[in-house]
């Protein structure tokens, strides 16, 4: 009897839904058949509502059933599984289930098909390409690839990557760095998490060409203290790809160098900041710098260092194996290459879904996540973590890009989406704005320290009915001076969630509507 192999997600998503005790439950029931199974312990596809979704290797390829829970595991061996068999839980052929079927899967290509810590299934699915091509270029050739995809920053700046790694190949220095910030904090996203824990080897290979682009020798992963499977996956990704030759004073056999390692971030919201990043890493406090001197320039230690997120680099490896112009051909305008948008709040199905850019937020939401979990109408939509914008449906038919999200004032940031349905409070939201900056700012500079402090004050007032008109003005005009003076994002950023929520949800405030004022 042949051995069947089945794939259940070690995804702490997965985890959380018991994918461990479904494990030992299929291991436990095909031993008391007498059936040889081969458990994989796989990434995430990134279709949560499933999970955990297992899969069944079978003459028809991989085939999925879920979410399966472990008192399901002896109905599903009754129903032949192994074979393919049809089952209230099964979905039939993975890669054709509709959510996946209609991604464009470049940077999470290997997502779910492979195991994360086995370097032969890395290989056997491009690993290592764009890294071999790279050790045959030198770094000039290496960053002018990067700048020709159109690869901008994924964490939410958006800022040209290959502009980036230019400068610090130009910098003067006896040493350089390569952080990535994994310091995945903002509400409603995931796609840093998924990509550490199910292909950690590609985020290694993005660190690597981006050394060998800019002369670095040393990186950091800075990932977030709440990611612990993430934690340890790229400890052990790390520890396998080093003995693997991969990392260390030889990579690949090529005389260069570069180490790398891991780094736990402080639990601070700030510490997504670079510069705060940058100072937690020293061993010091997680407070924003001053800018000049750039990252770039003066980063870690002083030195010049190439500051990016997991997605960003994570996208380096394709855009090396496949040539600039592949990566290019997706997307719309500035916007090239694809986003992992991750699907949250009250929705259907939640999960993550990597489109080309250019679609719009309407498809996302009622396509993809299949409108609310609550059965009730879309009420708001915030884009680009709890810093965003509230996205009022007169907008949910934009281009989902950064120009065209700019040109009304919103940001398409680390592509989280979270979803609010008509109970919705978005009064209380934007006070929960104000005081999640409270909480989280650093303390360096007035406007974020002691304006979000000020901003739960206003808004509670307004909420009361005490002189509405006048507090509705007096926050509007704090808005404006923390949006234009404070040191960094997190103050610059919190009106923005405020600001959204009274433009377009005013009746929220006590205030009349738009038609209303004009009667």
């Amino acid at each position: 009897m042949n051995t069947v192999t089945l794939w259940v997600p070690r995804d702490a998503a997965a985890l959380a839904a018991g994918a461990d005790e479904v494990a030992a439950a299929i291991a436990a029931e095909a031993e008391r058949r007498g059936l040889p199974v081969r458990i994989v312990r796989n990434g995430s596809r990134g279709l949560f509502w499933l999970e955990p979704l297992v899969e069944v290797a079978t003459s028809a390829g991989r085939v999925a059933y879920g979410p399966v829970a472990a008192d399901d595991v002896p109905a599903l061996f009754d129903a032949g599984w192994l074979q393919g068999g049809a089952h209230p839980l099964g979905h039939g052929p993975t890669d054709a289930i509709p959510y996946l079927a209609r991604q464009e899967r470049l940077t999470f290509a290997r997502m779910g098909v492979t195991d994360p810590l086995s370097l032969a299934d890395y290989e056997a699915h491009e690993g290592w390409a764009g890294l071999r091509r790279a050790l045959g270029l030198d770094g000039d050739a290496i960053v002018q690839e990067v700048l020709d995809s159109g690869l901008r920053g994924r964490g939410g700046a958006a800022f040209p990557a290959g502009i980036k790694w230019r400068t610090v190949r130009q910098a003067s220095a006896s040493r350089k760095y390569v952080v990535c910030n994994a310091d995945e904090g903002d509400s409603g996203t995931f796609s840093d998490r998924m990509t550490m824990e199910g292909d950690p080897y590609m985020l290694i290979e993005g660190m690597l060409i981006a050394g060998l682009a800019v002369g670095a020798t040393q990186g950091f992963v800075y990932i977030r203290s709440e990611y612990p499977h993430a934690v340890a996956t790229m400890t052990e990704a790390i520890e396998r790809a080093m003995q693997a030759g991969f990392l260390g004073e030889n990579v690949c056999g090529s005389g260069r160098a570069f180490q790398l390692e891991v780094r736990k971030a402080a639990g601070a919201y700030v510490c997504g900041e670079e510069t705060a990043m940058l100072e937690s890493i020293e061993g010091k406090r997680g407070i924003v710098r001053a800018k000049p001197p750039l990252p770039a320039l003066a980063g870690l230690f002083g030195q010049p260092t190439v500051i990016n997120n997991v997605i960003s680099l994570a996208s380096v490896p394709l855009i090396l194996a496949r040539g600039a112009a592949f990566y290019r051909d997706y997307g719309t305008g500035r916007s090239r290459g694809t986003l992992p948008f991750q699907l949250a709040g009250n929705i259907r199905h939640g999960g993550l879904v990597e489109k080309a850019f250019g679609l719009t937020l309407r498809e996302l939401v009622f396509g993809f996540s299949a409108g609310t979990r609550s059965g009730r109408p879309v009420k708001a939509i915030q884009v680009g973590g709890p810093l965003g914008t509230y996205v009022p449906e007169s907008k949910w038919d934009e281009p989902l890009d950064y120009e065209a999200y700019a040109a009304f004032g919103a940001v398409v940031g680390h592509g989280g989406i979270v979803v609010h349905d008509d109970h919705a409070d978005m009064a209380l939201l934007a006070r929960h704005a104000m005081a999640f900056c409270a909480l989280e700012s650093c303390g360096k500079c007035t406007p974020c320290r002691i304006g979000s402090t000020r901003g739960v004050e206003v808004i509670d007032r307004i909420r009361l009915g005490e002189r509405r008109a006048e507090q509705v003005v007096l926050l509007r005009d704090l808005c404006d001076t923390m949006q234009h003076g404070s040191l960094c994002a997190m103050g610059g950023m919190t009106p923005f969630p405020v600001l959204s929520a009274l433009e377009h949800y005013p009746e929220d405030f006590g205030l009349a509507l738009p038609t209303e004022r004009a009667a």
